[in-house]
């Protein structure tokens, strides 16, 4: 995660998470990285690369943009403007956790401090091909709370070779693809373990879901929700 703004730990922030999907119709597995032992978050803990949205990333342009599908459900209780914010910190966060590129050849004219090396690639982001699959609020109590979209992408998307780490940070250590049948045999959040078993329900399916789940955990209560979208702003 990046950004140079305070940040209050207590209060809730937007957060993206990708989950990138390889081999979905023989053998599916996942790209999935363990948090480091002093993480103040889930440490130790095996999870997808992600992190919290940054202030810049509403400003980054797309080579393409998300599915109008994805964009509904996305502001489906939420503002029509953080869509595109949620996906550009997925493909941000997945480069700079693993060093996997989702985005077409192009130039920028001034990226942001915290996209320079992702544009000094060559690249745009390229959102079209990310899928809005659950979305989680962490529970009261934890040392921080992300309000979390998981988006779903095949391996086949990356412009990056799926095996080269190289380009990865520090933040996620033993990189790996783990295969959807073996990856109970890991330390898991729980969350991830929900969104683990929908992506395997799903995973010779690629076309988006009927709706998305939403396990909204607030303070006063905790409830599992559905998110079929709404109608886009003009």
């Amino acid at each position: 995660m990046t950004g140079t703004e305070a940040i209050d730990k207590t209060a809730i922030r937007d957060a993206s998470t990708v989950i990138v999907l390889r081999n979905r119709n023989h053998q599916p597995s996942v790209l999935m990285g363990q948090r480091g032992a002093k993480a103040a978050f889930m440490p130790n803990k095996f999870v997808f690369p992600g992190g919290a949205v940054d202030q810049e990333d509403a400003a980054v342009p797309f080579a393409a943009p998300l599915s109008p599908l994805c964009t509904s459900r996305l502001i489906d209780d939420s503002p029509p403007e953080r869509a595109a914010a949620l996906a550009a910190a997925a493909i941000r966060e997945l480069w700079e956790e693993t060093g996997q590129i989702l985005g077409q050849p192009g130039a920028w004219d001034t990226p942001p401090d915290n996209w320079r090396d992702f544009a000094a690639q060559g690249h745009l982001p390229n959102a079209a091909p990310l899928q809005f699959v659950f979305r989680a609020i962490t529970p009261p109590g934890r040392p921080r709370r992300f309000d979390a979209r998981f988006f779903l992408l095949d391996a086949e998307d990356l412009v990056s070779n799926p095996d080269d780490f190289s380009a990865a940070s520090d933040e996620l250590a033993h990189l790996q693809w783990i295969s959807l049948d073996k990856v109970r045999g890991f330390d898991l959040p729980f969350i991830t373990e929900v969104v683990l078993a929908e992506v395997a329900a799903r995973a010779a399916d690629p076309t988006p879901p009927a709706s998305v789940p939403f396990f909204r955990n607030d303070d006063e209560e905790s409830l599992f929700l559905r998110l079929y979208g709404r109608p886009l702003p003009d």
